[in-house]
């Protein structure tokens, strides 16, 4: 049926459209498609048969797309599942994820990435897309067949929370991507710097008497790469980067030309060190927290453009993973429900315009990895948040969806509530307004 979304204020990010929210204009649906949009666009009345949406000023913009998800199906569903995943997702406003391929089996195989596909269609929740690993088991020097698994679905390669740390492997990956014009994404960090850290390295580390992660890690690991694109003319992408120097070695790369491209996620820019506090198991992330220099320098690189999106690196942990001495905890926390209300920090601190913050989790991503969504356009999916950006909450991890309930922000006041979400012009999550 149609449905009319009116008194809206539109923002579409792709497009640059930023409609003030009037009674006559909005967002008008028609089954999964989205037909028309515009300021003036009811002004000869709505359809008899369409439902009204008023939405009393909030904003409308495209649902948000997450391109670091782990969603832990199959193997460790304990942890999440595509279903509970995909809750999670609704009610962050997210429309769309893309599920990081480490999982048991790794999606290495085209019958991994149908049964994830196949998962996602009974859920009927949010688009679930998927990567694939670049190398076989996502833990070898054997590359796997891009373009079968391209062809079967896959929207990108990497091996996910692990480096791909054999450098002509890869070298013969960017080559072979080239082919399919696919993105090999990195998590930049060098193995043997890292290995049996488990926080930043620095002072805290020393006082806490845990053994550290230098920031080099990173740096070294782009050095490489970013020598290796050079070389080879392939796509990069560097997942999750969380250091001035890091930070600064993209910048540089694109200065030159190369085609390299970064993300970050909510705690590189919002949190610092301190936040481990006195071994606060929560706060223990794959890559760490860093110094407030580098969330300074992260926060920068979204600012200039430097960052291309910001994902939420959603990676769940039960509390028997959380809840042991830190050294021995599981890396990782939940992060798919809080995305957008820390990503609006970034608005509320005056570091980015609203629309520029939208298109880090909306059009850029799904530009970077060529995905149907991100944008309002007539003829596009009907992929849809309604928010309202300045409703104070607070970031409840026990409230969560997710089965992970664990969280760095966690008693962390914000601004921003997710008031609906809808895909394909159903909703599938609101809220009382």
């Amino acid at each position: 049926m149609s449905v009319a979304y009116i008194n809206a204020r539109v923002i579409d990010p792709a497009s640059g459209v930023d409609h003030p929210a009037r009674t006559s204009g909005g967002v008008l649906t028609d089954g999964t498609k989205i037909i028309a949009m515009g300021p003036d666009i009811f002004n000869g009345g709505r359809p008899d048969d369409a439902e009204i949406v008023d939405c009393d000023g909030a904003v409308l913009a495209p649902g948000l797309v997450d391109m670091r998800v782990d969603f832990c199906e199959p193997g460790n569903e304990h942890k999440e599942d595509i279903q509970s995943g995909s809750h999670a997702a609704a009610a962050g406003g997210v429309t769309a994820v893309v599920t990081l391929p480490d999982t048991m089996p790794p999606i290495d195989d085209a019958s991994v990435l149908e049964f994830v596909a196949r998962r996602a269609r009974d859920a009927k929740l949010v688009k679930v897309f998927a990567y694939a690993t670049v190398t076989r088991g996502g833990d070898s020097d054997e590359i796997v067949e891009m373009g079968l698994l391209k062809e079967a679905g896959a929207v990108a390669f990497t091996d996910g929370r692990r480096s791909v740390a054999n450098a002509k492997t890869l070298s013969r990956a960017l080559k072979y991507a080239l082919a399919f014009d696919t993105l090999i994404v990195q998590h930049a960090e060098e193995p043997s710097l890292s290995a049996g850290g488990v926080m930043q390295s620095g002072e805290l580390s020393t006082r806490l008497g845990l053994p550290g992660i230098p920031r080099e890690a990173e740096t070294i690991m782009l050095d490489r790469d970013i020598s290796l694109v050079r070389m080879t003319g392939g796509r990069y992408h560097a997942a999750h980067v969380s250091t001035a120097e890091g930070v600064a070695r993209i910048r540089a790369a694109k200065a030159e030309g190369l085609r390299v491209t970064c993300d970050t996620a909510p705690p590189y820019f919002a949190l610092n060190e301190l936040a481990v506090g006195e071994y606060r198991t929560f706060a223990k992330l794959s890559p760490p927290l860093r110094s407030e220099d580098d969330r300074q320098a992260v926060v920068e690189g979204l600012a200039d453009g430097t960052i291309d999106c910001i994902a939420s690196d959603h990676f769940p942990q039960d509390q028997e993973s959380k809840r042991l001495p830190f050294e021995l905890a599981e890396f990782g926390s939940s992060g798919l429900e809080s995305l957008l209300a820390l990503t609006l920090e970034l608005v509320h601190n005056g570091h980015l315009s609203l629309p520029d913050a939208l298109a880090k989790v909306t059009s850029a991503p799904s530009e970077l990895l060529k995905l149907p969504t991100g944008r309002l356009a007539a003829g596009a999916a009907a992929d849809l948040v309604i928010f309202d950006p300045n409703r104070p909450t607070r970031i409840e991890p026990d409230t969560f969806i997710s089965k992970s309930k664990n969280s760095p922000f966690d008693g962390r006041l914000v601004q921003g509530r997710v008031i609906r979400t809808v895909v394909d012009g159903r909703t599938i999550h609101t809220i009382d307004s």
